[in-house]
Parts: C-alpha cells; sequence; structure tokens
C-alpha cells in the first residue's frame, strides 16, 4: 500500500495510508537512497511503499521520487546530510529579531538551500511583542531587504496574536514546512494555529538567549481548511550540503541578476576586475550582510562540507 510518512522518530515512522489509516513502521534492512548519503533515509512528507509483515509490523520498501526536499549537513556527520522534510508546497523559516536573535547568515544559507531544490520560503519575524522602537526599526529594515529581493514576510507575535490573520490564509490547502532556530517560537506559533496540539514550549535561557530543544522530532500535522503543517525540531546552524561553488550564485537572487554583467563568465565575485556583483555591493545594491552570506558559503569548501560525489 502507498501512504505518507507523517512521523519520523528516527526509529519508527507513521505513515498515513491512502485509505486514510495510520500504520507504525520501520525501514526494512539496510535503506539507502539513491546518490544520496543521509543520516534520515526516510523522511516526513515522503510518499512510500508499505508492506505488512504480520499483523502489527510493517516495513516501508520503497521511497517514491521526491518533489524537492530541504536538505542540510549532519551537524554530527560532515559527509552526511539531514534531510528537513520532502515534498512540501513552502517553508516558512521562524526567524527572531531578539529573544534570540537569528542571524542573517543562518536565513542566508536557509534561502540559498531552499532555491536549490525549488521550495518557495516566507520569512516570518516572530515575537514582535518583545521588541524595543529600535528592534522595531531594524525589523523593518530586514524586512524590506528581503522583499526587494523577492521574498514574502510577515511580521507576528503568537503570544498576541498579531499578524497571525495574515499567516493563517497562507496555509490553506498546502503542505507547509516551519523551521527556525531553538527558540524562535515554532511551537508557539503551532499552538495558536492548532487548537489542541498542545506542544511543549520552553523558556528562553537567560544565560545565552537561546531556546531549548522542545520539538525532538519530525511530524506532520494537519491544519485547516485542509492544510498541512511539518513542525521540525529546532536547528542551530545550516551547514550547506552537496552544493559546487559555480551554482552558488544562481541560489542568491540579486548576485544572480548582477552577475549576468560580469566580464568574466566563471567569475566567482570575490576578486576578479569587472566584477559586476562587487560593484553592485560597493553601490550597495547588494547589501553587505547577504554578499557576506555568499562568502561563508564559498568558504564551506574549504571546510569540506561540499562533496564531489555521493
Amino acid at each position: 500500500m502507498t501512504g505518507t510518512v507523517i512521523k519520523s522518530t528516527g526509529s519508527w515512522y507513521t505513515v498515513l495510508t491512502d485509505g486514510g489509516d495510520t500504520i507504525d513502521c520501520k525501514v526494512k534492512g539496510n535503506f539507502r537512497l539513491k546518490g544520496i548519503r543521509s543520516t534520515n533515509p526516510v523522511a516526513v512528507g515522503d510518499r512510500v511503499i508499505v508492506v505488512m509483515a504480520g499483523e502489527n509490523t510493517a516495513f516501508i520498501t520503497e521511497i517514491m521520487d521526491r518533489r524537492n526536499y530541504i536538505i542540510r549537513k549532519s551537524t554530527n556527520l560532515s559527509r552526511q546530510s539531514h534531510i528537513i522534510a520532502a515534498n512540501v508546497d513552502q517553508a516558512m523559516l521562524i526567524v527572531t529579531i531578539s529573544h534570540p536573535e537569528t542571524s542573517t547568515t543562518f536565513i542566508d544559507r536557509f534561502l540559498a538551500s531552499a532555491e536549490a531544490y525549488r521550495v518557495p520560503v516566507v520569512l516570518v519575524f516572530n515575537k514582535t511583542d518583545l521588541l524595543t522602537p529600535e528592534e522595531r526599526n531594524y525589523l523593518d529594515m530586514m524586512r524590506t531587504l528581503y522583499d526587494t529581493i523577492g521574498y514574502d514576510s510577515l511580521a507576528v507575535s503568537a503570544v498576541t496574536g498579531d499578524g497571525m490573520d495574515k499567516l493563517r490564509p497562507m496555509l490553506e490547502g498546502k503542505v507547509t514546512l516551519l523551521s527556525g532556530n531553538s527558540g524562535v517560537g515554532k511551537s508557539t506559533i503551532i499552538n495558536a494555529l492548532i487548537p489542541g496540539a498542545n506542544l511543549r514550549t520552553a523558556c528562553i535561557s537567560d544565560a545565552h538567549d537561546q531556546g531549548t530543544h522542545t520539538t525532538t522530532f519530525s511530524e506532520m500535522l494537519p491544519v485547516e481548511p485542509h492544510g498541512w503543517i511539518i513542525d521540525t525540531p529546532g536547528i542551530k546552524g545550516f551547514g550547506t550540503f552537496d552544493m559546487e561553488p559555480g551554482e552558488l550564485t544562481g541560489y542568491f537572487r540579486e548576485i544572480f541578476r548582477f552577475s549576468k554583467d560580469c566580464r568574466f563568465s566563471n567569475c566567482t565575485h570575490t576578486h576578479e576586475p569587472g566584477c559586476a556583483v562587487l560593484q553592485a555591493v560597493e553601490q550597495h545594491y547588494i547589501s553587505l550582510s547577504r554578499y557576506q552570506s555568499y562568502l561563508s558559503m564559498l568558504e564551506d569548501k574549504d571546510d569540506g562540507k561540499y562533496r564531489t560525489g555521493h
């Protein structure tokens, strides 16, 4: 039978069959995806084939072709990947200006990876109720930056409900991945969207202004009307995986636009004469923070985060 993986604990997978039943499954044998080394060969959102092997035992025997997925470098195994979710219509990256502060590097790495696998992203700036006037100005600047590049953004407070009326309609009829650093309020947002979800939340650490992991596994949750949210554990870093340095330009929209005017077709936009990207950075057509994120991803090559083969 066929179905969709709606929960992954790392050892067990819950599959919602096309007939409407839920079945707890294991992966049969040494299961590996073609061409991808992954710490989690089966991800939430995967379409799979399930075979019953007894009254209370079921195995996932095959993964159907993925439409897309979000992937990052495994935090423990540098030569393996971790697939966050598969077959999504969009991703909502939950970020915060403070308590804790989400770095622009993290945002840009997520956006670039989503571009690589054709996943639309909406930036959701949470915890607006905690912002000082100066932080509110910074929020407005951040939204203007990403809106200008072409990314939709929202400013919300899951606690007060401010802005949530704009977020809800964007989920209708779609499979939406919610991702972000620990402590940015993903669970609070989901609790506001799905009555009865009752996901655990935790206070921010006063010492480090960082969140603690309250979600320990990935799960797909139904949200009315006719939508799904994929809740994932908070992530601290976003190591790029399986990207060639020459491809990076295409994953930064504004850099790609200016790169067409570079003197050399193989320009790395780091030092070459006649580089239209460097000129655009100097003239503030490309933000310095975005360019620095691009450089940091180029440097991943030196850290062994790029791989030449599978």
